[in-house]
């Protein structure tokens, strides 16, 4: 196919953010769609085939229309955006920018960046009981986390919980040093994380102190009731089928509850069953209760933790077809 010129102008003040430090967003494009990019005077030219020129020049039009908004654009936006101009949709991205969830301590704003990010955060608002399943790096704990801080900060829910299981130490924690506390805080250090960086450090031990946060292993859940609460329970492929209907079954009135875990890494002994795989199938019909699959396309991490997704999938999935039927052992 022919090469032809593209040509558009762009702003000179959003040039740098857009092309990135030392044109390395620019040569992310290039790289990707196949085409050469050169400015002049703030004319952007575009060499390339028909349909890699014309896809490029929308990845930097959207990219222009989030640096216009106030957005420093990273490799994250610049991959999705090229990501989506191969399915036509690059139209999506800014949308997802009108989504704010909330603001961190230093003011920065949580939002989604992908589309299976948006359809996540909607499910939340729409839904009692959301299972976030994905890869890591695709932001399941870290929304729902937010999300649940907005229904706190605006009185919907009267307490935030948030709990995980404590499989690496099979729920036997005695042979850790120092006390209840300190044998379940590695396990748990994931949700202290974000809960500082998005409520500050000062605010959350205030509300720990008044019953308001807790953050507890889910042996601790057994017996409780859990009315008015947002509810996060991460890992949760590392439930087993009981404890997951155990958690399942203390959700009281006017509680959300947000379900996260990754099925590729299961910390369960071998042979044992996810709860987590057991309930997608269970609970799948219930018009309540959503179930949103995230991907490698959703990860927001650094970029090589995508291409390391990305490719522990297609080696699992060459692994899975080579695995013999059981009906060919016989």
């Amino acid at each position: 196919m022919a090469a032809i010129e593209n040509i558009f102008s762009m702003p000179a003040d959003h040039i740098r953010n857009v092309f990135g430090e030392l044109d390395e967003n620019v040569k992310i494009i290039e790289r990707n769609l196949h085409v050469t990019i050169i400015n002049r005077d703030s004319n952007i030219k575009i060499i390339g085939n028909e349909v890699s020129a014309s896809r490029a020049r929308k990845v930097l039009e959207e990219l222009l229309k989030l640096s216009e908004r106030g957005n420093d654009i990273t490799t994250q936006n610049v991959t999705y955006a090229i990501s989506l101009a191969f399915d036509d949709n690059t139209s999506e991205l800014t949308n997802l920018d009108e989504d704010i969830i909330c603001r961190t301590i230093t003011g920065k704003p949580i939002k989604p960046k992908t589309l299976g990010q948006k359809k996540y955060i909607d499910e939340i608002k729409r839904k009692m009981i959301t299972f976030g399943i994905g890869p890591a790096g695709t932001g399941k704990t870290y929304l729902a986390m937010a999300e649940a801080i907005n229904a706190f900060k605006s009185d919907e829910v009267s307490r935030i919980i948030l709990t995980r299981p404590a499989i690496e130490a099979g729920e036997n924690l005695g042979f850790l040093p120092g006390d209840l506390q300190s044998k379940v805080d590695p396990y748990l250090r994931p949700l202290y994380d974000a809960l500082y960086q998005i409520m500050g450090a000062e605010s959350y031990l205030a509300n720990v102190e008044k019953g308001l946060i807790e953050v507890a292993p889910l042996a601790y859940m057994r017996g409780r009731t859990l009315d008015n609460a947002f509810i996060i329970l991460d890992e949760a492929q590392n439930t087993t089928p009981a404890q997951m209907k155990m958690f399942l079954t203390r959700i009281g009135f006017g509680s959300k509850v947000v379900i996260t875990g990754d099925l590729t890494q299961k910390d369960l002994p071998h042979g044992n069953i996810s709860g987590l795989e057991v309930a997608t199938k269970v609970l799948s019909g219930i018009d309540e209760i959503a179930f949103v699959t995230l991907t490698s396309q959703d990860v927001v991490r650094h970029p090589l933790v995508q291409k390391i997704v990305m490719a522990y999938d297609k080696y699992e999935n060459k692994q899975n077809t080579k695995k013999p039927k059981k009906e060919d052992r016989k």
